[in-house]
């Protein structure tokens, strides 16, 4: 299963905004597009689109005038990388049946195919970890491994 640059772009520029929205004193700043799309190399055009999505989703609140951009509509620990995924109508399968909800597969004669249950299944799973992966955790680089490996390393250190 492949993310598209959709979803992979849409990410990247959530957590450019939840590392860079923060004035040195804390509070929250609007961030440009243009700085984002420079920080991360993405298209400007390609941004707005996403934006726009990641607007109308609730996941960003949009600041005009001087100083104005964007900035998140929640905390980074409180936005989780699929709702990012899916505002952007990214959908998180890796079934290629056009409805996986549908009892019509993907071969020719309408059937499902032997393994479809694998990549359901497999689907299924990245929707979790995507679910269970914050911005923050993505900032601070807590996914994966890492993720499962904070706790054990924090009850080390009050230890």
């Amino acid at each position: 299963m492949r993310l598209s640059t959709k979803g992979r772009y849409a990410v990247m520029a959530m957590a450019d905004l939840a590392r860079n929205g923060r004035a040195p004193a804390g509070e929250s700043r609007a961030v440009s597009l243009a700085e984002i799309a420079a920080r991360q190399e993405i298209s400007l055009s390609y941004l707005e689109q996403l934006f726009a999505r990641l607007r109308k989703a609730g996941l960003v609140r949009s600041v005009r005038g001087p100083g104005g951009g964007y900035r998140l509509a929640r905390t980074a620990a409180e936005t989780a990388v699929a709702d990012i995924v899916l505002a952007v109508d990214e959908p998180i399968r890796a079934v290629r049946c056009s409805a996986p909800a549908s009892p019509r597969g993907c071969m020719a004669s309408g059937e499902r195919c032997i393994t479809h249950h694998l990549w359901e299944d497999l689907g299924a799973e990245i929707h979790a970890y995507l679910s269970a992966v914050s911005l923050e955790d993505v900032v601070m680089k807590r996914t994966g491994a890492r993720r499962r490996a904070a706790p054990a390393l924090a009850e080390g250190v009050a230890a």
